[in-house]
Order: structure tokens, then sequence, then C-alpha cells
């Protein structure tokens, strides 16, 4: 299977490299490439998808990223050094960390990997994973990672222009000089990763960050200027269900904002398509998100970025992305909520690439997962003195235990949740704030019911009044008929029946039928213990200990239905 896979991959990037009219020898060469890696049982990381569901395939097996980003200036081999002590401290299995166009290509056509093989080898020596970011063309919608003789000659890399002729600060999606250079660097990029990388060491690639502009919606250069006045490009038309017309008169108020989406994807599509020929890795590009509700005025976000509202013409324009994916620093529980569910699609896997570092966000892993989402990964985590606050804690160390109680958990089960979550049988919820929600959540199992409530004691029917803050959570992952594994911190869970369709008693009773506590080594559910008694009369109460259980139900006949955890 993944030997046909790779090999369908493959002949996907030469048909890239021959629309690109890249040179002959250089298909050659990436058929080669993936073929012998086939050949070698070297299983390259590749997002599968099935029926909606998604799974990150990392050594041919799904794979769970708990991962970190590092600050943006940590990509110099001396930072490095403060980077691995707060990895290892969060029990991350991968880092995310930048590679910029200034540091590959600093002189035009001179190619320096020298940070990569540091990189790698450390990486290597950790035992981690790398998800590298691409910081060219945009970094936050700027070039400030792009080479200064790029940067700097704004005659052949223009800037964006505004509608009174002046010149912006970011680079113009429509030159081909610029999409050209880039493309380049990231081919080099790719074929270093091709020859040097034969482990998959790098399991994934951003490609940009944070693309779009502020403050001014579209370009209105001369180039932009003709295709705006010009036809909606077939492929967008059909796939949105529009009929041909021009941008105007096709989208009419939001036409500059999905004009300068189309061309921002599409730029990034030419250079994802362009490396994926030389080594077919996940590749994907991250939004700096717009409001979750109402439409703000795009001067106001990074316009044509890959935002909530045109994810679709991102697809259409950028097939040669895996997903594009959410960068979330609104600790609102209602926006984050909002923004997994636009994120979270048949079409794309959901990844949360960049998340606030401050202790409130800790516990959306567990609505991440619940979505089926194949990673998680908050920002700034290193030791080199920067922090973003307030988007995230004022420094890396204030909530590092509530992310790192959190990766060690699953870290010993990383791939039986990824594959669980492929096959569509996990659920998860995080602490709600405020008594609106009574301080608990219900998730709906098929004939059961879970009710997940925060703030109370392990002993008694004590009402649930919220944790002194909101670090709570629960996950449960269905095992087989009955049987769920069910974990999660400062948190009860307890079972009943669903209520039957027509509103009447099902005439069964549901309990535990076996309760075990346990981990899981190399694949293995390894026995602790049984819960029963004290430990399940009231429920599952779930503390800041670290424990997973394997819960089997049974149901029984009986005149009244009697929730589990709950005798009277």
């Amino acid at each position: 299977m993944a030997g046909t896979a790779l090999k369908s991959q493959s002949l996907r990037g030469v048909r890239a490299i021959l629309a690109g009219r890249r040179p002959r020898q250089r298909v050659l060469g990436a058929v080669l490439a993936v073929w012998a890696s086939v050949a070698l049982g070297q299983d390259i990381p590749r997002i599968v998808s099935e029926g909606g569901r998604h799974a990150l395939y990392v050594d041919g097996a799904p794979f769970l990223v708990l991962g970190a980003q590092a600050n943006n200036s940590s990509n110099y081999p001396e930072p490095l050094g403060k980077v691995w002590p707060v990895i290892e401290r969060l029990g991350a299995n991968t880092l995310e960390i930048p590679v910029a166009w200034e540091q590959v290509e600093p002189v035009e056509g001179q190619f320096d990997f020298a940070w990569l093989d540091t990189l790698l080898a450390q990486a290597r020596a950790h035992d981690k994973r790398l998800i590298l970011l691409w910081f060219a063309t945009w970094k936050n919608t700027a070039p400030a990672y792009a080479p200064r003789w790029v940067k700097l000659d704004n005659a052949r890399f223009p800037r964006m222009i505004t509608p009174t002729g002046a010149s912006h600060y970011a680079l113009s999606p429509h030159a081909r000089s610029t999409l050209d250079a880039d493309r380049r660097a990231f081919v080099k990029l790719m074929e270093y990763l091709r020859d040097k990388d034969s482990r998959n060491t790098v399991i994934m690639v951003q490609v940009e960050n944070e693309p779009g502009s502020y403050g001014l919606v579209r370009d209105h250069g001369p180039e932009a200027q003709r295709l705006f006045a010009g036809p909606v490009p077939e492929a967008l038309r059909k796939r949105l269900g529009r009929k041909p017309g021009t941008w105007r008169e096709v989208f009419g108020a939001d036409a500059d904002e999905f004009f300068q989406a189309w061309a921002v994807a599409s730029h990034i599509n030419a250079v994802a398509a362009a490396g994926k020929a030389i080594k077919p890795l996940p590749m994907y590009s991250n939004a700096a998100l717009a409001a979750a509700a109402g439409r703000q005025s795009a001067a106001t976000y990074a316009s044509g970025g890959p935002v909530h509202h045109v994810i679709d013409i991102y697809k259409a324009a950028a097939p040669a992305l895996d997903l594009v994916a959410p960068d979330i620093y609104t600790p609102d529980e209602s926006a984050v909520a909002a923004y997994l569910d636009f994120y979270a699609r048949r079409d794309n896997p959901l990844l949360v690439p960049e998340i606030g570092n401050s202790r409130p966000f800790a516990r959306y892993f567990f609505d991440v997962i619940g979505h089926g989402g194949i990673g998680f990964a908050p920002f700034g985590m290193d030791a080199t003195g920067y922090a973003n606050y307030p988007l995230g804690a004022r420094s890396f160390d204030e909530a590092l235990d509530l992310f790192a109680r959190i990766y060690r958990l699953f870290g010993p089960m990383q791939r039986e949740w990824a594959k669980a979550a492929a096959e569509g049988k996990v659920w998860g919820v995080s602490e709600p704030v405020g008594a609106a929600a009574g301080h608990q959540r219900t998730i709906q199992l098929g004939p059961y019911r879970a009710t997940v409530s925060f703030g109370r004691h392990q002993f008694g029917f004590d009402p649930p009044t919220g944790n002194p803050e909101p670090t709570g959570g629960a996950a449960i992952a269905q095992l087989g008929p009955d049987e769920y594994l069910v974990t999660g911190f400062d948190a009860r869970v307890e079972f009943a029946l669903a209520e039957a369709k027509d509103g009447k008693a099902t005439g069964e009773s549901l309990l535990f039928d076996r309760v075990e506590e346990g981990r899981f080594e190399g694949g293995r559910w390894i026995f602790a213990r049984v819960w029963n008694g004290d430990q399940v009369d009231y429920g599952l109460n779930f503390t800041g200990q670290p424990q997973v259980l394997r819960v089997k139900l049974a149901r029984l006949r009986t005149a009244r239905i009697i929730p589990v955890g709950n005798p009277n």
C-alpha cells in the first residue's frame, strides 16, 4: 500500500514539474528518489484520508503530532541549545522550527544548508521529528525573512500597489520573478531533504507563514488590475458553482479579497508543487485568523491568507497543499470551537500548528483531538527570552506543566489514538468557563452518553462548580463494541444510556463490566489495576495525575435507567 501511494505521488510530482517546464533530468531524479525510498522500505510521511477522516502516517503508521513551535529567530545553531531542554521538558515528539529563505540563499544562486545539517543531527540525537516552516515571500504577510537581494530590489521583486499608486509593504503575489525565485530556493531545500534526510526526520513542511496582506485587501498593480478585470478562473468558478464573469461580477463585495486569496494561494501552490515533485512530504499553509463570528473588513486581517471563509478558494487554487491550518491566539472558547469546526473538514485534516502558550490554551488540546486532529503545537516554546504576551504567556515556563502533563499522557499512546481518530472513533472536550454551561459537557457515543463535569470532589454527588482555573478536559476513544479508552485531567466522566429516539425509556440499565487502569508500551496495553468500589461509584474521576482507563460497559434489562456513577 505504501509503495503504491508513493509511486502515485511521484507521478503527480512529475506532472507538476512538467507543468512548470522543469528540466527533464530533474523529473527523472524525483522519480528515482521516491521509488528508491520505496525499494529501501523507507515510508515517506503522508496524509491518508478516507471517508472524510484523516491521518498523518509516519513510518507507515498513524502519528499524532505532539508539537511545539520555537520562536521565529531561534532558527540558528546557537539558540538550539535553549530549545531542546524545553522540548524535552514538554514531552513533545515534534519540533516546528523555521527555515528562512535568507539563511539558505544569502546570495542569489549560492545555497547554504549548514543550518539544516545542525538541525537534523540534533533532532535525531533528541529523537524528535521536525516540521519545517518555510519563511520566504510571506512571513506574517511581510518579506522580512526573504534575502536582502529580494527585499531590497523593488524593481525586480515588486511590492503590492495601493489604489492611489503608492507602494505597500507586502510583495505582490502577481510577480513571476518573485515566484520563480521563491520556488527555486524551495526546490533546493527539498532536494537537500531528499538527499540528506532518508530517515524522514522531517515529517511535514509549512509553505510560507501567515500569508496575505494587512491594510490593503488586494494588489492594484498593472498585472493585478488586468487579471481582476478578466474572468474568474474556471477551476474556482466550477468549485463554487458560479456563473462566468469578472471578479466583481461573480463575487460582488467579496471580489477584492477572493481575488487576493486566489493569487496568494496560486503562488503557494506553485512553490509546494515544485517541492513535492522532489520529495512528496505533506505540506500546508497557516492562517492569521479573521474573526470567528461575522465578517470584519478584510483590511483588518491578513487578506488573501487561508482564513476560514476562503478555504474553498485555497482548495481550488492550491491542490498541492494537503491542508490549511489555523493559528489560534484567542482564549475565547466559543471562538476556538468555531475555528476548529471551520478547519476540521472532510477535505481538510485539522492541524493546529500554533496556539497560545498561556495556561487557558492547554485544555484546548482535548477539543482538537476530539475533532480528529492530527496535531497540536503551542508557540514560543524555548528559553531564548522572547514572549508574545498578551497573545501568549509572559514566559514559556508559565504554563509548561499543563502542556507537559498532556503530552506525557498521550505520548505512549499517540499512535493508538491517531489510528482511532482515522477511524472516526474519538471524542474530546475541554472545560467551559462560566456557569452557563453548568460546568459540564456532553458527548454522544452512539448508544451511550458521556457527561464530563468539572470542579467536583472524587467522592460524592456535589454539583460541578468548575476548577479554580479552566484546566480540565477529557478524551474518549472507542476500542470495540461497548469498550472505550478514557482519560483526562481535572474532570469527572459519567456514562449513561442514550435516550431512545421516541423519548421512551429503553428498559435497560448500564453498568461497568470492567474498568482497568493501565498504559501503552510499544503498542501493547499494560494492565495495572482494576477500578471498583469508591473509584467508580461516583463516576470516573481524573485529577492532575496521568491516568488511562480501559472501560467495558454492559447493559441489563431493568425497569428503570440508572446512570453509571449515580446509584441513587
